[in-house]
């Protein structure tokens, strides 16, 4: 019999696990997970690369999904500036899963790390963004956009750690 504790679901994961108390109570779950993020940009169409560099914040939200608030600064020979996105993360009926909504409610893709839930595709007429997820360990995770069409021709590879509390 294995003696090994279950994966935490992928929203408990993107929260963190608080430690127990002194007494060795379970600590109440956290509210919010913060993750550092470097995202690198290829537009593969004529060679331009760029950066983003900045914060994800996943928050706990009411129906047992995440309210995530990425910010930084992105890196374009072009521009150079403030960036930011906000997604609304909700329960799957899985797990090792989340979909992942934009802020008006559109549905975008589903998020996991597990075999059949780490890769997605997104149709945004005329291009397919296509993702894949893959865990690092309990502090880390990467995940790599491949964008192909007749408009769009990018690879935008993120990693991300876990700030520590």
């Amino acid at each position: 019999m294995n003696s090994s504790s279950p994966e935490p679901s992928l929203r408990d994961y993107l929260l963190g696990s608080p430690a127990g108390n002194a007494a060795g109570q379970p600590a109440p779950p956290r509210q919010s997970g913060r993750w550092r993020v470097e995202r690198d940009l290829l537009d593969r169409s004529d060679g331009t690369q760029g950066t983003f560099s900045g914060v994800v914040i996943f928050t706990s939200v009411d129906d047992g999904g995440l309210a995530l608030r990425e910010e930084g600064t992105m890196r374009w020979p072009a521009f150079t500036g403030p960036a930011s996105r906000e997604y609304v993360l909700k329960p799957a009926g899985r797990p090792d899963a989340l979909d992942v909504f934009f802020p008006d409610g559109r549905p975008f893709h589903r998020m996991g790390f597990t075999p059949d839930a780490s890769l997605d595709t997104h149709w945004c007429d005329p291009d397919t963004y296509r993702v894949s997820y893959s865990r690092q360990g309990p502090e880390a995770f990467s995940y790599s956009w491949d964008v192909t069409g007749p408009r769009k021709d990018l690879l935008l590879v993120s990693h991300l750690e876990r700030i520590p509390e």
